[in-house]
């Protein structure tokens, strides 16, 4: 058993904890508990007596009691013989703990309907849409009971719509340049396999959507990031000079209200870009996802307008709902012609009622999709708003489009972060909000000082969580050492 801590030595762990910034049992159970997340003070540790330590502090008796109070109902203390007190982490009590990651938004869980969830971007189904397209679909079905229901493919009558669809908006596509996936992000992890052996080089923009680095680390692949100004966009030199030098195998852009930042490429950015690919020998990737989520009309040419070997990628996920997986490729008709063969190690296609669905989602609900288009517009300028109310010192672009804001944290006096959105993270899970850590966007720990809001919850809910944020951040800033003490944040799945 641990021997119990005398007041002096354990006023010497303290070090200096009163700094006036919250009231006095605040402060000292902010650090008491620090000192046992961080392995200083050791689990089932006896603490002095209240009265004890209040005459080895110079505090009230009162501070003491209410700082061991906190703690245990916080659940980093538990009575142990007599009245002494003893240091636990809150899992030892059945307590959840206020910095660990709650394990009931863990990536893959529902989230309970009192989290307020800015991870994901990505919006509830567009009920009547889809409920409208399965019904057509089951009525659909019989007819396709007798074949096999294999296509590696993709269900003709959705390719074509898919074609037809691309033609209309100025890419004229036949049936043979596209195939079906479940997602957008089959469609990218087939590419890859297709066009990257292992040990290849694959550019991506830095900031970027998580799980592209994580396809192509997963592919044994090295990822070279590409990183662009906020205000001009993209730097077509730049990546000119990026495939020169390092020649990478494929190059991963996402043009249409860019994940996370919102931007959108201009045309003259994307036919450069293009070409610069093409001429390179570099398989380009166009993540167009969020393409039809523009609020403006302003979205330029698709990409592949100017190669035909783009690999142009999308879905339905952000538009209707992501438990649809339906998405696409669209390329020249030998890439996609490949990248089936590709497939058929992997699965033989994908579920004939789902692609039935989407067929007439493609063919007829498309249109109603300026109705959706309004209602996150409107979002975004409430969520807009809340931060430059409650939280003026942060930055934002208001992107045209897209489903997030890109927002950099202040900066402190040498021009470092003066916040950690990894702190940020772990301490709104406390509040009940969880978000996506900055460097999650990027590699080698980049973009700390960077967070994504997305606009996709109601105005009550926004509010809700930048007000947590809020809260989060004048702890972080009244609590010197806290961001430095706190866990590192999961790698949650985002959307």
């Amino acid at each position: 058993m641990t021997q119990a801590t005398s007041g002096t030595a354990f006023s010497r762990l303290l070090g200096q904890w009163r700094l006036g910034a919250a009231p006095a049992y605040r402060e000292l159970a902010d650090v008491v508990r620090l000192l046992i997340l961080d392995g200083r003070l050791p689990l089932d540790t006896p603490l002095p007596s209240e009265r004890t330590l209040a005459l080895t502090l110079g505090v009230s008796r009162t501070t003491v009691t209410g700082a061991y109070n906190e703690l245990r109902q916080d659940g980093f203390l538990s009575a142990g013989q007599g009245t002494r007190a003893r240091s636990c982490i809150p899992s030892r009590a059945g307590v959840p703990d206020p910095l660990a990651p709650r394990q009931d938004y863990a990536p893959g869980l529902r989230v309970p309907e009192d989290v307020v969830d800015f991870a994901y971007a990505a919006l509830p189904a567009n009920g009547e849409a889809v409920h409208r397209a399965y019904t057509a679909a089951l009525s659909e079905l019989p007819a396709l009971l007798p074949g096999f229901g294999y296509d590696s493919y993709g269900l003709p009558e959705l390719r074509e719509a898919i074609a037809a669809r691309f033609t209309a908006e100025g890419l004229p596509t036949t049936m043979d340049q596209v195939m079906v996936t479940a997602g957008a992000q089959q469609a990218m992890v087939l590419a890859l396999a297709t066009f990257a052996q292992p040990g290849r080089k694959v550019v991506l923009e830095h900031p970027s959507y998580p799980h592209a680095f994580d396809a192509v680390t997963a592919r044994g692949c090295t990822p070279v990031p590409l990183a662009f100004p906020r205000a001009g966009g993209w730097d077509p030199e730049a990546f000119e000079a990026t495939l020169a030098r390092h020649r990478p195998a494929m190059a991963y852009l996402i043009p249409d209200f860019q994940n996370p930042t919102g931007l959108l490429m201009p045309e003259g950015q994307r036919r450069r870009m293009a070409r610069a690919a093409a001429a390179a020998g570099t398989v380009l990737i166009a993540d167009e996802t969020l393409r039809a989520l523009d609020f403006d009309a302003a979205a330029p040419a698709h990409l592949g307008s100017f190669s035909p070997s783009v690999i142009t990628i999308g879905s339905l996920s952000k538009t209707h709902w992501g438990g649809l997986r339906i998405g696409w490729a669209r390329s020249s008709a030998d890439n996609i012609r490949r990248m089936t063969q590709t497939r058929t190690s992997l699965d033989l296609g994908g579920p004939v009622a789902e692609q039935l669905a989407g067929r007439y989602i493609v063919q007829h609900d498309l249109a109603g999709l300026p109705e959706r288009l309004v209602e996150l517009k409107e979002q975004r300028d409430a969520l807009a708003s809340m931060l430059r109310q409650h939280l003026p010192e942060w930055h934002f672009h208001t992107p045209g489009g897209g489903l997030s804001l890109w927002c950099t944290l202040p900066r402190g006096s040498e021009g470092t972060s003066a916040l950690s959105s990894s702190a940020l993270t772990i301490l709104a899970a406390q509040r009940g909000v969880r978000v996506a850590a900055g460097p999650r966007f990027g590699v080698g720990g980049a973009f700390d000082g960077h967070l994504r809001l997305p606009f996709t919850q109601p105005v009550d809910r926004l509010e809700r969580g930048i007000l947590a944020l809020k809260d989060a951040q004048a702890q972080l800033l009244a609590t010197p050492g806290l961001r430095s003490r706190l866990p590192a944040p999961p790698a949650v799945a985002i959307a």
